[in-house]
């Protein structure tokens, strides 16, 4: 959300920029049904028009997990009290990282479209998110994300 504290581009080396001056987390939620739930980003937004998940920049202190849950609670109505997490993977290029936090969901529960960075939500079968067009980054994790679950 704009105006927190680790709302910032960083740059990198070759001149990449990436949200969050703290880093930046993910939460992909896994429900019973074996499907995740998926962010279909606005047209404005980085990559916008692609499927990811919610997420977005850390706080000054905040852990991953935090901050994932937070952001997706932020976006997509996620709540926090139906969610166990199951593993973190992280990408770090020392100067910023992201993490994926991935979280089985007790109940199959109704996403919320609650901020504009979000054209829709939706639970996809796992075996299907490939056919959907991803978020480049995503794209790239997802296989080994995938073979996690």
């Amino acid at each position: 959300m704009s105006g927190a504290s680790g709302d910032a581009w960083v740059e990198g080396p070759d001149g990449t920029r990436y949200w969050g001056r703290f880093g930046a987390a993910g939460l992909l939620v896994v429900s019973p049904g074996f499907e995740v739930l998926l962010q279909h980003r606005a047209s404005w937004s980085h990559f916008g028009g692609t499927w990811g998940m919610p997420g977005g920049a850390r706080h000054e202190g905040e852990s991953a997990v935090d901050a994932a849950v937070r952001e997706a609670g932020e976006e997509a109505g996620v709540p926090a009290a139906a969610l166990n997490v199951r593993f973190t993977s992280v990408l770090d290029l020392g100067y910023w990282s992201y993490t994926t936090v991935v979280a089985d969901a007790t109940e199959r529960f109704a996403p919320v479209v609650s901020d504009p960075e979000s054209i829709e939500l939706r639970w996809v079968a796992v075996d299907a998110v490939v056919a959907l067009p991803l978020h480049p980054r995503f794209a790239e994790s997802w296989p080994d994300l995938r073979a996690r679950l």
